[in-house]
């Protein structure tokens, strides 16, 4: 059986991850392979330098950070907010406490390694960040949100604390960085066909389509060799030579 395997670069501290990550599941919804998709979640830090904690709002922190006239900043995040309304997703940008998203990728890793629910894992940490106003990099939230993806307590927390977890994480962003990554969502396809950024459903499926066609044995075109041009005896349905 064939398996197609995608493979997703995210960051928690990105909404167009959110975002994409809602229109990609419609699009594997409506794919008829979708049995035989295998889905990869990679970590990725658009700002490694974040504290675990800004002192300040996401508007501050983007300011700040990016460089951008506030009243820029604000009509982004408007922005932002109504593309993920259009997908159902909640979006408050006053309510999100800027955090480092590392931690966060260390819960994704160790729900993974014992094979929990990672998209479930993942919808919790943006809903946390971006609709909730929780701070992502807090020990207590990331545990509960470990349990609701079928950890244990004592599995999150020692995951977060776990030298060959944060390898995973730090090999997984020089893995992104190594293929030109500059920016997430990115979904990669087999290795083969890559899709940057939040795109419609439409997009995710007719990748997913084209790769899965490609997939699939053709029908071989036999040469068949005949010692001096003739054919050698054999048996038919119309009986043997």
């Amino acid at each position: 059986m064939n398996i197609l395997r995608v493979d997703i670069f995210s960051d928690i501290a990105c909404p167009w991850c959110y975002i994409g990550q809602a229109r990609f599941a419609k699009a594997l919804a409506d794919f008829e392979g979708r049995d035989q998709v295998r889905v990869t979640w990679h970590s990725y830090q658009l700002d490694p330098s974040l504290p675990e904690r800004f002192d300040g709002s996401e508007i501050d922190y983007l300011v700040q950070s990016k460089g951008m006239p506030r009243e820029q900043v604000e009509q982004m995040t408007q922005q932002v907010a109504a593309a993920a309304a259009g997908e159902g997703l909640p979006v408050d940008f006053a309510a999100v406490v800027p955090a480092n998203s590392l931690r966060a990728h260390f819960l994704l890793k160790t729900v993974a390694r014992h094979d929990g629910d990672v998209d479930a894992a993942q919808h919790a940490l943006f809903a946390a960040h971006f609709a909730n106003g929780e701070v992502i990099s807090d020990e207590e939230v990331l545990v509960r949100i470990g349990t609701e993806a079928g950890l244990t307590a004592e599995q999150a927390r020692a995951g977060l604390d776990d030298e060959t977890i944060h390898a995973e994480v730090q090999g997984d962003i020089t893995r992104g960085r190594s293929i030109g990554i500059g920016g997430v969502p990115f979904f990669v396809f087999e290795d083969k066909y890559a899709v940057s950024g939040a795109q419609p459903p439409e997009l995710f499926l007719q990748a997913l389509t084209k790769t899965w066609q490609e997939m699939e044995p053709a029908n071989p075109t036999l040469l068949t060799l005949d010692g001096d041009g003739a054919s050698g005896e054999a048996c038919g349905v119309e009986g043997c030579d």
